[in-house]
């Protein structure tokens, strides 16, 4: 059943979104070590699959941040001397000492994004300045905003020299940047170490000047994300009242809800429709945390790879993996989120491309028929049958009616689905249109998504029966619809996603 008078919520048009991550090739967890060369500064940025991966998409957001962000340096300008490497460094942040992004490196990485339309949000560092509260200065008090699994405290004042003299190079050089954000995961309790929300909601102050001076026209001005890290209901709250109206434009929080990489059930969960439906009361406390206290920033998923420290090794780049993906990419829109950041676009095992030879994992594929069917308005969509078979509708994106996404994570059972028009509840309405509630229905678009062989655990995607495969010069094939009779039920395998596109379907939200 879908509620076709009103939307229910609204995404950007660039909902789709993939992180771009600074991981050096000696990052490793659990005696692996999967990130190789698709860190930032030693990614093949000539790698034409790669430039052909995020152009198949028109307009791919790449957010360009991590965990090491905040030990990044910017060989720029008159405040950055030397230009560190990322060392192995047992008592740096996350093992790792400083490293430096030159300006040779952020030309080449501007090159691929002018090149291929990337919408490029740029994650800036926030503990420039800053260093770790000695325990003597604080003995025995606990902050107000901590708790007893708090990272330690960093504290001073934030010195934004450095990022002021990438930012003034970026724009004298005209490189097109959608947004900026500052910090990654220093709020609530930190994962590494964290900041406070009073000083943050004050940088994003300060942010907020430099890019208005650096951007005065206000049609092309950079958007401002923050706070990149886990959401902490207090924190985010403080947060927004310190920066107060039109200083954040994005409140971007991380999620990695099928926890660790390393997990031997991560299988069973991303399987499990009551686990991935715990998850929902996040999203919808940070889309009330934005409507109360940030009305003017709209939610957005800013990093989510699912199974942290990496992914995991055989699931997080398979096809089994999309029922949780595209499950989150449903039911964030529902919640009113506006992106969704994919970590990563290469690198780990989660990634969007395969680490070594950049050919596209299933999940590429799912991702580029949602950023190319689903529209920026979200209906309700409610169904009376299995939990196993989730179900979610959109206006369509570039044509009349309606788009539909049902992942059937039953591995034996086959749901035959008839997709109604509540506009059906009103006689009166439903006399001008057929029994289905739909003028003119004639024939539905699908796109059925099976794993190679039944297994789930293939890292090739069919769709319609046929392998999607890289054509011979390295493009993205044709994504190309079965014409189905729009009367017949759609008929969803076991262990399958389908994407539809339903033309005649009239929806009053969608006219």
């Amino acid at each position: 059943m879908v509620k076709s008078v009103t939307s229910i919520a609204k995404t950007d048009d660039n909902f789709i979104c993939a992180t771009l991550d600074w991981w050096p090739h000696n990052k490793c967890d659990y005696n692996q070590c999967p990130w190789e060369n698709a860190g930032i500064l030693n990614l093949d940025l000539d790698n034409k699959i790669l430039a052909n991966a995020i152009k198949a998409f028109k307009s791919l957001r790449i957010r360009v941040g991590g965990s090491l962000q905040d030990q990044v340096v910017y060989k720029v300008g008159k405040h950055s001397k030397k230009c560190p490497q990322f060392k192995l460094k047992h008592e740096g942040l996350f093992g790792f000492s400083r490293g430096c992004l030159s300006m040779e490196r952020w030309d080449r990485l501007n090159n691929l994004f002018n090149q291929t339309g990337a919408h490029v949000t740029f994650s800036l560092n926030a503990l420039a300045g800053r260093k770790r509260e000695e325990p003597d200065d604080e003995a025995g008090k606990k902050m107000p905003d901590s708790d007893d699994k708090a990272m330690p405290l960093m504290v001073g004042k934030w010195d934004h020299r450095n990022a002021y003299d990438l930012m003034e190079y970026t724009a004298s050089k005209g490189y097109k940047i959608d947004s900026y954000e500052l910090g990654n995961e220093l709020c609530g309790s930190g994962v590494s170490v964290r900041v406070e929300a009073k000083p943050y909601g004050k940088d994003m102050i300060t942010l907020k000047k430099m890019i208005k001076r650096l951007y005065p026209n206000p049609t092309t001005r950079p958007k401002l994300l923050g706070p990149a890290g886990f959401y902490d209901e207090e924190w985010f709250k403080t947060f927004l009242q310190t920066s107060g109206p039109n200083v954040v434009d994005g409140l971007t929080h991380h999620i990695y809800n099928l926890g660790a990489g390393v997990d031997p059930t991560l299988i069973n969960k991303i399987q499990d429709p009551y686990f991935l439906d715990q998850v929902a009361e996040t999203y919808k406390s940070v889309s009330t945390s934005a409507e109360l206290y940030g009305p003017w920033a709209g939610a957005w998923v800013g990093e989510s790879g699912g199974a942290y420290n990496s992914g995991g090794r055989t699931v997080s780049h398979a096809f089994v993996d999309g029922f949780w993906y595209l499950d989150q990419l449903g039911m964030t829109s529902t919640f009113n989120h506006k992106a969704f950041c994919r970590q990563a676009l290469i690198g780990g095992n989660y990634a969007l491309l395969n680490t070594t030879t950049f050919i596209p994992n299933p999940d590429y594929y799912g991702a580029l028929l949602w950023h190319r069917l689903m529209g920026k308005k979200v209906l309700g969509a409610t169904h009376g049958g299995s939990p196993y078979l989730r179900a979610y509708a959109h206006c369509s994106k570039k044509t009349k009616g309606i788009s539909v996404l049902l992942i059937n994570m039953s591995n034996s059972t086959k749901f035959d689905v008839s997709v109604v028009n509540d506009l059906n509840l009103y006689p009166q309405e439903s006399e001008l249109m057929n029994e289905n509630g739909n003028e003119g229905l004639g024939v539905r678009e699908e796109y059925h998504l099976t794993p190679e062989n039944g297994n789930i655990l293939s890292d090739v995607v069919l769709l319609n029966g046929t392998p999607l495969k890289l054509t011979e010069s390295d493009d993205i094939p044709d994504i190309n619809p079965v014409a189905v009779d729009a009367l017949q039920p759609i008929a969803v395998a076991p262990d399958s996603i389908v994407f539809a596109t339903l033309r005649g379907f009239r929806a009053p939200a969608c006219a």
